[in-house]
């Protein structure tokens, strides 16, 4: 038997944070938040005036960093220990959501460790003390309709990705006024990592009759308007805004594969944003999984529109054209033209492979990987060689 989930509601649109108005008859909301931006353009204050015309109190957790660590997460939860909430209401990029996510099963159940839930489908039952709202400010995580959160442990350069349907969010709110805060270089690498995504939920393991038409639905939407949202177009920002939430419904359920096993485990070893990361590994990655599953990669193909007679001359296509994207979106094809010198490089590979291995996204690549072939396909995505085995 297979599951598919999804928030209870999901509200998008300009405006679409006046919808708050729903959550009469609640309490307390404890909001939670990243850096400046969503102060700055007046979306926090926007949400905290929603609320208490609602008639619930309000208290902010603000400045949680741009990938969220334990510590942050357990003060948090201690905040929401002490203000008791019955509404957690995310505001901003993939971080405060996945923080606020993490801080929410600390909340409920203070008397777990970290340790006790980084195992995919080990987090236990919660909504006995609150339920959870996302309002996305970036387009491209889609944390907001999402089973997943990832967490970084500083002390070993390892982001963690917690997996539970139990912490898919309750209710999402996709204001599309919110996305046009972002500047170039966060829509280019946001939008990526929704496409990648998309691409991934297509052919992972898990993939259904549910998830396909939203992968395929995302993967279009995304390639028709990544570049002119790049370039600042409102309307493409909206629609891509959109289309990295479709992408979340079905990977959240498809689930993933070894691009974001190696973003996860790159990211925080080489500074590199996580978008970035798998802009970086994609090409890479279809060419390695090709070898079992080309008929999906040349039906993506087909679906966008590139030419080619045969699967192989489709997904040739496929991994030039995310070639293309990437340049014309400021993203280096490789490790290296994105900073990561070769002694560093050489020092954190074997450690990265390792890692990479035990992510929970691993499980789902549609083809197996070892250690060995996991590193040479690091080294390809370093040095800029062709997968050929």
């Amino acid at each position: 038997m297979s599951r598919f989930t999804l928030p209870r509601d999901i509200y998008f649109g300009a405006n679409a944070i006046s919808e708050l108005k729903n959550l009469q008859g609640h309490k307390k909301a404890i909001i939670v938040t990243g850096g400046s931006s969503m102060q700055k353009h007046g979306f926090l204050q926007k949400t905290e005036t929603v609320l208490r015309q609602a008639g619930l109190e309000t208290k902010i957790f603000e400045g949680v960093e741009p990938d969220p660590s334990i510590e942050t997460v357990m003060r948090g939860a201690e905040m929401m220990q002490q203000y008791q909430p019955d509404v957690i209401v995310a505001i901003g990029g993939g971080s405060p959501i996945d923080a606020a996510k993490a801080m929410w099963v600390f909340y409920e159940h203070p008397e777990r460790s970290f340790d006790d839930i980084k195992e995919p489908f080990s987090i236990p039952k919660l909504r006995k003390k609150a339920i959870f709202v996302a309002i996305p400010s970036t387009s491209g995580t889609a944390t907001e309709v999402t089973a997943f959160s990832v967490i970084t442990d500083y002390t070993t350069k390892i982001k963690y990705p917690l997996a539970d349907f139990e912490i898919t969010p309750d209710i999402a709110v996709l204001d599309t006024d919110i996305p046009m805060t972002m500047p170039k270089a966060l829509a280019a690498h946001t939008g990526m990592d929704a496409f990648t995504h998309a691409v991934e939920a297509y052919v992972a393991s898990g993939r259904s009759a549910f998830s396909d038409p939203l992968a395929l639905q995302a993967i279009s939407d995304i390639y028709g308007n990544i570049v002119a949202s790049y370039n600042g177009d409102a309307d493409a920002r909206c629609a891509v805004h959109m289309a990295q939430c479709l992408a979340g419904m079905a990977f959240s359920n498809a689930l993933l594969g070894i691009v974001h096993s190696l973003a996860h485990k790159t990211g925080a070893e080489f500074k590199i944003p996580h978008g970035c990361c798998n802009a970086i590994l994609l090409p890479f990655v279809i060419q390695y999984n090709s070898k079992i599953c080309m008929d999906r990669f040349a039906q993506i193909a087909r679906y966008i529109g590139l030419c080619g007679a045969t699967d192989r001359q489709l997904t040739n296509s496929l991994v030039c054209e995310i070639r293309k994207l990437n340049g014309m979106l400021g993203i280096g094809a490789t490790f290296r033209e994105n900073g990561v010198t070769q002694e560093h490089f050489d020092a954190a590979i074997d450690k990265i492979c390792e890692n990479a291995l035990l992510d929970p996204c691993t499980g789902s690549n549609p083809r197996e990987i070892d250690f060995n072939n996991m590193k040479k396909l690091m080294e390809c995505a370093f040095y800029g060689n062709d997968v050929t085995f």
